[in-house]
């Protein structure tokens, strides 16, 4: 009888999604080559159409079938933990770099602060992303603790309304320092400036995206109190991109703006 057990729940599962996706990774580093390096433009371009419908499809293709299957073994948020390991390896690089160039040139660094730079525009956006973070945890708990879909919906909405709202602050504080010439390649300021809020930013942006795929899957029931790992990453994501934040703030705000 045990053997019967065993060899009921031990069975492999065939996916023919991986495969799609793999080639949409290999038709993009084609595509980028025939366009730039073979100066074959219309073949790049073709190339580089059919890598992202392979991706899209494929993508979108094995997450159905995730959703299809019983039960759910919440591996996805274990896989977020991991991905947000190396995230932070990515960030430490920059901000070895920044730190690295920030001490280097101490002396001339007070003279590339901008006028038009706001530590209390930087104090908004910490207020807006902490207020995030307890909306997508209140998200979460709802769903969790009360099943209740409905609920978790409007959670996640306020969070990525939250998130919306500092990505235009954040990028609205960008142009008006352009405009001041606090460019990218002015100075090392503003390149260090850039790159470690132009990188966090980036991270938002790939974090509203997955608020509402986690709205969609809530509403169409894909989503539930049984199967919570979607929201469960997403959250966790989040709550990464939350604390990133206060470390870039204080890197590129904070100690950027002092004058030693």
């Amino acid at each position: 009888m045990a053997n019967v057990e065993t060899s009921h729940h031990h069975h492999e599962e065939v996916s023919v999604w991986p495969f799609i996706i793999g080639l949409g990774v290999l038709l993009t580093p084609i595509s980028l080559t025939a366009y730039f390096a073979w100066q074959n433009q219309m073949a790049g371009l073709v190339l580089g159409g059919l890598a992202l419908l392979f991706l899209l499809f494929g993508i979108a293709g094995w997450a159905n079938e995730h959703f299809s299957k019983d039960p759910e073994y919440g591996l996805g948020a274990f896989g977020t933990y991991l991905f947000i390991i190396t995230e932070t390896v990515i960030f430490g690089t920059m901000f070895a770099a920044y730190y690295t160039a920030r001490a280097t040139r101490a002396h001339e660094w007070p003279n590339w602060v901008p006028e038009g730079i706001s530590i209390p525009m930087a104090g908004l956006l910490t207020l807006i992303l902490w207020a995030s973070s307890y909306t997508i945890w209140k998200a979460e708990e709802t769903l969790e603790n009360e099943g209740n879909r409905g609920k978790a919906i409007k959670w996640v909405l306020i969070t990525f309304i939250l998130g919306t709202l500092f990505v235009v602050l954040h990028v609205n504080e960008w142009m008006h320092l352009w405009h001041e010439g606090f460019t990218l390649s002015s100075n090392m300021y503003g390149t260090g400036f850039y790159a470690l809020t132009g990188l966090h930013t980036s991270h938002v942006l790939l974090g509203l995206l997955m608020h509402l795929y986690s709205v969609w899957l809530l509403a169409t029931g894909k989503l539930s109190q049984q199967r919570p790992t979607v929201l469960r990453a997403t959250s966790a994501y989040w709550h990464f991109v939350d604390f990133m934040w206060l470390l870039v703030a204080g890197s590129a705000y904070i100690i950027g703006t002092m004058g030693i």
